[in-house]
């Protein structure tokens, strides 16, 4: 599973650790992104997104009738 968000797009950001003696070593910050089943009466069957917390609060506010639309005119695969 990669650590993208599908609603938001939302990836990993890059930086460094700075240890105390301020030396720079690469690292990763990783999107809190979680598996989630949704019913979509449209499509009359379950689906199954990839989402951060924003994609979450972003379905439950314009509902996932619309949000799969969207997703759907961008050519994702559902």
């Amino acid at each position: 599973m990669s650590r993208k968000c599908q609603v938001t797009g939302a990836e990993p950001g890059f930086g460094h650790h700075i240890s105390h003696s301020h030396r720079r070593t690469k690292r990763r910050f990783n999107v809190n992104v979680q598996s989630r089943r949704y019913y979509v009466p449209s499509l009359g069957r379950t689906i199954r997104l990839t989402l951060s917390p924003r994609g979450i609060k972003t379905i439950d506010r314009r509902g996932i009738e619309s949000v799969v639309a969207e997703l759907h005119a961008k050519g994702v695969r559902l």
